[in-house]
C-alpha cells in the first residue's frame, strides 16, 4: 500500500466509514478496484497494525503499568493480558480483591454485557455485574476487548473462571 493510499485509508477509517464502503468507494477513485494495488485484506491487516500500535505506545502500556502497580501493592489484584501470535495484545481482564470477595458472596446471579461500546475505537468493554445483599449493583470483573469474537469470548471466560478460583455463577444473564 503506497503512502499516499494509507492517508486515504486513514481518512476513511477517521470518518467512521466501514472498511467494505471505504475499500468500494477507494477502488471507485482509482477505476475499479482491481486497480487498487492492495486488497481489502491488506487494507485491513494495515489498520489492524496501526491500532495496535497506537495500543503498544499508549493506552495499553499505561494499562499495563497500572496491572503491575496493583500486582505489586495488592497480592490478590489477578489481571491477564492475551496476546495474538504476533504478540500484540488483543484483551485484557482484570480484578482486585474486592471484586474477588464481592463474586465470592454474591457472584450467584450474574449478568454479562459487551454493549459498552463508547471508547474512540468502539472497542468492546465487558462487565460482569450483579446485586449485593443491599440490592446495589456490584461490578464482578471487567475486561477490554479487541473484538467480540467465538475465541475472544472463550478466553475470557476461562479468565474469569480461573480468576474466580473455579466458580461459575449458578445463573447468568
Amino acid at each position: 500500500m503506497a503512502n499516499s493510499q494509507a492517508i486515504e485509508v486513514d481518512l476513511a477509517e477517521e470518518s467512521r466509514i466501514l472498511l467494505k464502503s471505504s475499500y468500494e468507494l477507494l477502488g471507485r477513485q482509482v477505476g475499479g478496484r482491481e486497480f487498487l494495488g492492495y486488497t481489502k485484506q491488506d487494507q485491513k491487516n494495515y489498520i489492524r497494525s496501526k491500532r495496535q500500535m497506537k495500543l503498544a505506545f499508549g493506552e495499553a502500556g499505561c494499562v499495563l503499568k497500572y496491572f503491575s502497580y496493583q500486582s505489586l501493592k495488592n497480592p490478590s489484584f489477578f489481571q491477564s493480558v492475551q496476546l495474538d501470535n504476533e504478540e500484540q495484545i488483543t484483551n485484557m481482564f482484570w480484578a482486585d480483591a474486592r471484586i474477588i470477595i464481592d463474586y465470592g458472596q454474591f457472584g450467584d446471579v450474574v449478568s454479562f454485557d459487551t454493549t459498552y461500546k463508547i471508547n474512540k475505537a468502539n472497542k468492546p468493554f465487558a462487565v460482569f455485574v450483579g446485586f449485593n445483599h443491599h440490592r446495589e449493583t456490584v461490578i464482578f470483573w471487567a475486561a477490554l476487548m479487541y473484538d467480540e469474537t467465538i475465541d475472544s469470548f472463550i478466553w475470557l471466560f476461562e479468565t474469569f473462571l480461573k480468576a474466580m478460583s473455579g466458580k461459575a455463577p449458578k445463573t447468568l444473564y
